[in-house]
């Protein structure tokens, strides 16, 4: 990529991974994705996953390499390939056992939502009716994860549990993937209340494009989604934001059913709409995959965000994130 494009970097996607796909990332200029390798998996399918990714980096050498660090980011703009982030949308590979928080961070995971939806051994997810905060263990777990440099994530958990996890965790979380709520108020939406302690105390939201987090769903216009990055960044500051697109391209129907059921119950519960949207809704037509990335920025500079401006949203916020955070603690 020429010198003048910004680093690009996606927080959050959910794809079903092909040759065509890390070659898109390349048309996009994608530095570096945090990748989703986990839903409801224990930490033996966890493993197998990572395993299948090995297989994939030695297949596409020359597209995308693992990443670990800030540092790896660089490394693959260098040599134009994408660092590939690992990351679990829900506490399941770790089962019953802090032992294990270490052992997902040596083995490349780098994010860990503590709730996906449901209540957790560590959270409430966003969908239960009470929401019961940090569980006990939740509290070893969050020291633990701070500890060995793996980022807490609440893109799917409750209000409650989101702040208090702001306030027990000693290094910045994450909000990897999500919209304000007062721009499109349904339950996976952030309140302003969310939005400005995960600022205040250091962390970062990646606004998501999946449709059901966006107004006007899949007809939502580059011009009101980039307008309502203009106003949060007016709430949260213009260093706390960045992209978690929320990305499933090339996924059949029935993932989404794994996504939203899991092992927890025998009926289909979709949790982001109702069964008549139980599929995943078209993108909006201006990013359809991540060769659009360049439209987005565009769409920020017309909203008047300066070139800087622009490159900070579109990844420079989450490198220097993930600077301070992948590192054990005292080594960042």
């Amino acid at each position: 990529m020429s010198s003048d494009t910004p680093i690009r970097i996606d927080c959050l996607q959910y794809c079903n991974w092909s040759e065509k796909i890390f070659r898109q990332l390349r048309s996009g200029g994608l530095d570096a994705v945090h990748v989703t390798i986990a839903y409801h998996e224990n930490f033996r399918e966890t493993a197998a996953n990572i395993e299948a990714w090995n297989r994939r980096f030695e297949r596409h050498a020359g597209l995308i390499i693992p990443g670990r660090t800030a540092d790896d980011v660089h490394a693959a703009r260098r040599s134009g390939r994408t660092a590939i982030f690992f990351g679990l949308q829900n506490c399941s590979p770790i089962e019953d056992d802090i032992g294990l928080v270490e052992i997902c961070h040596t083995l490349g995971v780098r994010f860990m939502q503590l709730s996906y939806n449901n209540q957790s051994l560590l959270a409430s997810g966003c969908y239960e009716p009470s929401d019961a905060g940090i569980s006990r263990m939740g509290r070893g777990v969050i020291k633990e994860m701070n500890r060995v440099g793996l980022v807490v994530d609440m893109s799917h958990s409750a209000e409650r549990s989101t702040l208090e996890a702001i306030e027990i965790a000693e290094r910045p979380i994450a909000i990897t993937h999500a919209n304000p709520h007062r721009w499109h108020p349904v339950v996976r939406n952030k309140s302003d209340t969310v939005l400005k302690a995960l600022a205040e105390s250091g962390g970062m939201l990646g606004f998501s494009l999946y449709p059901h987090h966006l107004a006007a769903g899949s007809q939502c216009s580059l011009h009101d989604f980039c307008t309502m990055v203009a106003r949060t960044v007016e709430t949260m500051g213009l260093t706390h934001v960045g992209i978690g697109s929320d990305l499933c391209q090339d996924q059949p129907d029935s993932i989404v059913e794994w996504m939203r059921t899991g092992r927890w119950s025998k009926q289909v519960d979709f949790g982001e709409g109702s069964p008549d949207n139980a599929g995943f809704p078209p993108q909006p037509e201006w990013f359809r995959d991540n060769r659009d990335f360049p439209k987005l920025e565009r769409g920020l500079a017309q909203a008047g965000f300066t070139a800087p401006e622009v490159a900070a949203i579109v990844g420079g916020n989450w490198l220097d994130f993930f600077r301070r955070s992948f590192a054990p603690a005292g080594q960042h």
